[in-house]
């Protein structure tokens, strides 16, 4: 039986200072059993922190490439790297959204203590209260039952950096924002506009209702796609999809656009556009990623996320 050694792509963590060992392999063996063998070797050193490549190159290899296609029957050498402590990407959906539903009760229950006096809350920040806190928790939800991930986990160090754009902009920015004496019952640009109008509140409520759960009905169709515990993909096809390759971003931008527009808040405006232009991008990644991986299968004349635009 053929043997591979597995080195230190640099130095050893403390917890795997045994590096290098030597594993056997057969025909069938994967990079993933690999990590099992060096994860049994230095349990602290667990499949999911490991990065193997082959020696002197850079590219991750994947879980599922057999060893031999890689190095051969004689033998040959990996390198493992130590990508640090990870959290499953289900952890960082539920860390990032948790913030604005503990952010925006704090503001709008204890508006003293932000704003120095109590507010008399207008039916709009009603309105927006109900939307942020029914849209996180919602997203909360399909985290813990509907999401399926492709990748297990993430760094550690990122959450910082994910949940900031919701724990700053969807939550402090725009809690602190519409919450304030600004657009209470007394305001003056509240009071007497289209901002206290009840058919304009629904008319809002209504888009924004559509938006939700018509985001939610593609996340259902995305998660019909892909068998639990595996990384298949198809090319989503029924509601939502027959202009766009990603209509639950459509769908979470339009939800938000209703937001901004009922209150025309700055920080409202300020997620929408960043907010946006991130799932742009993501949108256009993964049209690409669909048209290379299936060709011709996929509906021509399909947008990436704006039907008939982008």
């Amino acid at each position: 039986m053929p043997s591979l050694i597995v080195s230190s792509a640099s130095k050893p963590p403390s917890f795997a200072r045994g590096l290098p060992i030597t594993v056997d392999y057969t025909a069938t063996t994967t990079v993933a059993d690999v990590k099992a063998q060096v994860a049994a070797k230095f349990p602290k050193f667990y499949t999911s922190r490991q990065k193997l490549s082959l020696k002197s190159e850079r590219a991750s290899l994947d879980d599922a490439k057999q060893v031999v296609e890689l190095v051969g029957e004689k033998g040959g050498e990996l390198q493992v790297k130590d990508l640090g402590p990870q959290l499953s990407w289900r952890t960082v959906f539920l860390i990032e959204y948790a913030g604005p539903l503990v952010i925006h009760p704090l503001i709008y229950h204890f508006p003293r203590l932000w704003y120095g006096q109590d507010v008399h809350h207008s039916a709009l920040q009603k309105y927006i209260y109900a939307f942020v806190m029914l849209h996180f928790l919602k997203r909360e939800l399909e985290t813990i039952f509907v999401h399926r991930f492709s990748h297990g986990t993430m760094p550690f160090r990122n959450v910082f950096k994910n949940s900031a754009h919701y724990h700053l902009l969807s939550g402090l920015a725009l809690a602190y924002d519409v919450y304030r004496p600004k657009f209470s019952t007394t305001s003056s640009y509240v009071s007497g506009t289209i901002r206290n109008d009840e058919t304009f509140l629904w008319i809002c409520t209504g888009l924004w209702a559509f938006s939700e759960l018509s985001n939610l009905h593609t996340h259902l169709t995305l998660r019909s796609l892909r068998p639990a515990n595996s990384r298949i993909r198809a090319i989503p096809h029924g509601y939502g999809f027959s202009f766009v390759s990603c209509p639950n971003y459509f769908f979470e931008s339009l939800g938000w656009a209703v937001v901004t527009a009922m209150t025309g808040s700055i920080a409202a405006g300020v997620f929408l556009v960043v907010s946006t232009t991130q799932m742009v991008l993501w949108a256009i990644k993964k049209h690409k990623n669909y048209k290379k991986e299936f060709g011709k299968a996929c509906p021509r004349g399909r947008k990436a996320m704006i039907p008939f635009v982008l």
